[in-house]
């Protein structure tokens, strides 16, 4: 299972993202709890943690 760690930083505390794959899908978690939805391509669930920036 591959992953891949960036960090955005919120207003007030640090959000640690990463993408999980699950099957054909490539899925962005941050340690908020915030879940994107599931990408076919890892580059938009990369941008998806990218965009998170602490909204959750």
């Amino acid at each position: 299972m591959a992953q891949h760690d960036d960090r955005a930083s919120g207003s007030q505390e640090q959000h640690r993202t990463t993408t999980v794959e699950q099957g054909p899908f490539c899925v962005a978690r941050c340690t908020c709890g915030w879940r994107g939805p599931a990408r076919r391509a890892r580059s938009l669930a990369r941008e998806d943690a990218a965009g998170h920036g602490g909204d959750g």
